[in-house]
């Protein structure tokens, strides 16, 4: 009877080493579009959104960054730690796991308390958003030594299809328009053709006439990314629950280790 016990103990740790690696390769996975995000952002959206004057979305790239490359370092040590059924090294992988999954929770309950705040105040950080972009595009674009403030905020016309903050009146008020050798309403970046001199002419068959301007557009990408990010936070914190229990179980299972 003794020989059948051990052998029904040991399909069951298979099963679980089976299950806790195919859970890591997932876990995995889910980090390493965390931190494909995060670089993307950096690398691609941290340009224009610069623009805003204000640190918290570079921030929020470099912790996007720091979150997802924790988890594949988590990934990889669960994988071996399943694979070579070290108990020390699961232990190590257990309290990884249970530490970015608090730490998930912290946030998530910070930034919940701290919208529920700011609720009946919101629309000021907004007001706050518009009015940085405005001055930013009025005061700075086309000036000495801001080519690239510029550079982004052309990339920002062209590819969120807008002009202006607010709407393309704003060019009206910008330092370069009012430039004497400029003979131009709107930046050629605001054409839905680009072409030398194109700003010129500012009719809605020319130019973008997006209403809420660029900082809708904006804070609309700003939106849409933080949906896809709290779907993925979320699909992650399952996957932390379900391979903490399997880590339990397969630490039971597994045969005294004295490494």
């Amino acid at each position: 009877m003794e020989p059948r016990r051990e052998k029904s103990n040991t399909c069951g740790t298979i099963c679980l080493k089976y299950l806790l690696f195919i859970f890591n390769v997932l876990f995995w996975l889910a980090g390493g579009v965390v931190l494909a995000v995060g670089v993307w952002t950096l690398m691609e959206k941290s340009d224009y959104i610069s623009l805003l004057n204000g640190g918290l979305y570079s921030a929020s790239a470099y912790i996007l960054i720091v979150a997802g490359s924790i988890v594949v370092v988590t990934g990889m040590i669960g994988c071996c730690a399943t694979l070579k059924e070290i108990k020390s090294l699961l232990i190590v992988y257990l309290v990884l796991l249970m530490c970015v999954f608090l730490l998930e929770v912290f946030a998530g309950v910070l930034a919940y308390i701290k919208y529920q705040e700011c609720f009946p105040f919101c629309y000021q950080l907004d007001d706050e958003l518009r009015h940085n972009l405005t001055e930013t595009m009025q005061q700075k674009y086309q000036q000495p030594g801001e080519e690239t403030i510029t550079q982004a905020v052309d990339k920002l016309q062209q590819e969120f299809k807008c002009c202006g903050s607010n709407s393309s009146v704003d060019w009206s008020g910008s330092v370069w328009i009012h430039a004497v050798e400029n003979d131009r309403l709107v930046p050629d970046s605001c054409c839905k053709t680009p072409s030398e001199g194109c700003g010129r002419r500012d009719h809605p068959s020319n130019i973008y006439k997006v209403e809420g301007g660029c900082v809708m557009q904006l804070e609309n990408f700003i939106l849409s990314q933080l949906h896809i990010l709290g779907a993925v936070g979320i699909g992650i914190a399952f996957l932390q629950l379900v391979g903490m229990m399997f880590t339990c179980c397969l630490y039971r299972n597994l045969k005294e280790d004295p490494y």
